[in-house]
């Protein structure tokens, strides 16, 4: 099958290619480079040995889609394309909105003049807000979100839940990720975030390889058993099979499909840091700072949905996600090279 991938060479695109080209699927690639590196291309071809596709491009970019869907015979979109930091949210609301909203709608209206009408979209757990209990359902409660990042994502939710209650013959699946962390086996693919990273795991992965001196870790007084902030950490292999699960099983199945893709386990902020000084043999240094704004307590995710309609669960536990993500580090202290 013929799949668009948009930010395919971002860090959970990347190795979602890797997993399709693996199954028998090609993906075209559509990336505008602004968080990912085009050397990624190269990666994904030395482990599958299949170069996909790629434009260089913005998903904003109404011309530019429409050509790639007039050269190809696509089945399916995968779209990753968008800005996912918290804090940067916060600051930048307008580039988010533009970016994530705008983004999406232009693809979808690609899609419909295309005809092409199966799309899993790159949600993320922050629609849900602050949970009032866990584990968090799908059918949770959605909208109270605490940041731009997220508010952005619960808007795309609610226009293609739009889009379908119009146009039933469309099937589109919301996959609602938790925290994405660890890095492809090999070690030759991984996160490589550009600049200061925003996410916990590249940041003690450069704190433990030397780029960084300490992690800030923001706020020990959350009503949680240490007090640092818990998360659904899930491997981002585990990740990438959800989509291909979800490909697999939904495509040309009309619908508006809705899943969460974690592990269903929360880790602390300290038991991710001391997971991580057991795999790379060393203590991962480390200061205590005041919570950030838009942050939440604790979250993890009830996965029996996708178990019983995907047949997917993550496997990887959490020594394996820091293990991968230290391999990864140590071989590219640097990240991607051009």
């Amino acid at each position: 099958m013929k799949v668009l991938v948009t930010g395919g060479l971002g860090y959970i695109g990347s190795h979602t290619c890797v997993q399709l080209i693996n199954n028998g699927h090609q993906p075209i690639v559509l990336d505008n480079l602004s968080n990912s590196k085009r050397q990624v291309l190269n990666r994904i071809e030395n482990l599958t040995q299949v170069k996909p596709v790629f434009y260089q491009g913005d998903v904003r970019d109404e011309a530019v889609i429409d050509s790639i869907f007039a050269q190809h015979d696509i089945q399916a979109v995968i779209h990753f394309a968008g800005l996912k930091a918290v804090g940067e949210s916060v600051a930048k609301p307008l580039e988010y909105y533009d970016n994530n909203v705008n983004g999406s709608l232009v693809l979808a209206r690609c899609m419909r003049k295309a005809g092409v009408k199966n799309l899993i979209f790159s949600s993320s757990a922050t629609v849900y807000g602050d949970p009032q209990q866990v584990p968090i359902t799908e059918g949770s409660p959605t909208g109270a979100t605490t940041n731009p990042y997220g508010r952005s994502k619960y808007m795309v939710e609610e226009c293609l839940s739009d889009v379908f209650a119009a146009e039933k013959d469309w099937s589109i699946t919301l996959l609602r990720y938790f925290n994405p962390v660890g890095a492809h086996p090999s070690g030759t693919m991984g996160e490589d975030p550009q600049g200061m990273p925003n996410n916990l795991m590249p940041f003690i992965a450069q704190v433990a390889v030397g780029r960084r001196e300490k992690l800030a870790v923001f706020g020990d007084d959350y009503p949680t058993p240490d007090g640092t902030g818990v998360r659904d950490y899930i491997h981002v292999m585990d990740l990438a099979d959800g989509h291909l699960a979800a490909l697999n099983t939904l495509t040309n199945k009309a619908g508006l499909h809705i899943y969460n893709l974690g592990t269903g386990r929360g880790s602390s902020v300290l038991e991710m840091v001391e997971a991580f000084s057991q795999a790379c043999g060393h203590p991962v240094a480390y200061e205590i700072q005041p919570r950030r704004p838009g942050d939440i307590a604790q979250c993890w995710a009830s996965t029996a949905k996708a178990e019983q309609d995907l047949g997917w669960r993550a496997t990887r536990n959490i020594d394996e996600m820091t293990a991968d993500t230290w391999r990864w580090q140590s071989n590219n202290p640097s990240g991607y090279q051009d």
